[in-house]
């Protein structure tokens, strides 16, 4: 699959290998285009993993992918409104791509849990964590897309 490879999607799971929560790993994989430091880049999308601080909402993935297309995109003046509107359809369609892909966009569906939100303290990263969870994969994806999308409408 295209995502396979990927250069961001490679350095996203590279991220996540080292132990970044997933909307992390794919947010710093954009760094060279963001500009942002890694340290603010860490914190700033740090709440979002888990699927929004462990609550199994949107998966972390796909919201380090909306944080990279903000910074990317996004609109910053209050009245504009087709730059809203542009940015939403963005939002929505890179959402599309990565559901067409796993089949949901939320954290707890990925992962094929039945509870609603998880305890606050992460797991531990252990080999068996990484053969049990496609999170891996995910932030790869999620990269990937963000790239895809990137390559077909280049930065300004």
């Amino acid at each position: 699959m295209y995502f396979e490879e990927s250069r961001y999607g490679q350095i996203a799971e590279d991220n996540f290998k080292k132990g970044y929560n997933c909307s992390q790993a794919v947010f710093l994989a954009f760094s060279d285009l963001h500009g942002m430091d890694e340290k603010t880049a860490a914190r700033l999308s740090s709440s979002f993993g888990g699927g929004m601080g462990r609550l199994r909402e949107v998966c972390g993935s796909v919201s380090g992918m909306f944080l990279t297309a903000g910074i990317l995109y996004g609109y910053d003046t209050p009245g504009d409104m087709q730059g809203k509107k542009e940015h939403y359809e963005r939002i929505q369609q890179l959402a599309a791509a990565f559901e067409q892909e796993n089949g949901s966009i939320v954290c707890r569906e990925l992962l094929g849990l039945n509870r609603k939100k998880d305890e606050p303290t992460p797991a531990e990263r252990t080999e068996e964590y990484y053969k049990k969870r496609p999170c891996g994969k995910l932030v790869r994806m999620a990269a990937a897309i963000m790239e895809q999308y990137i390559e077909e409408h280049p930065l300004d």
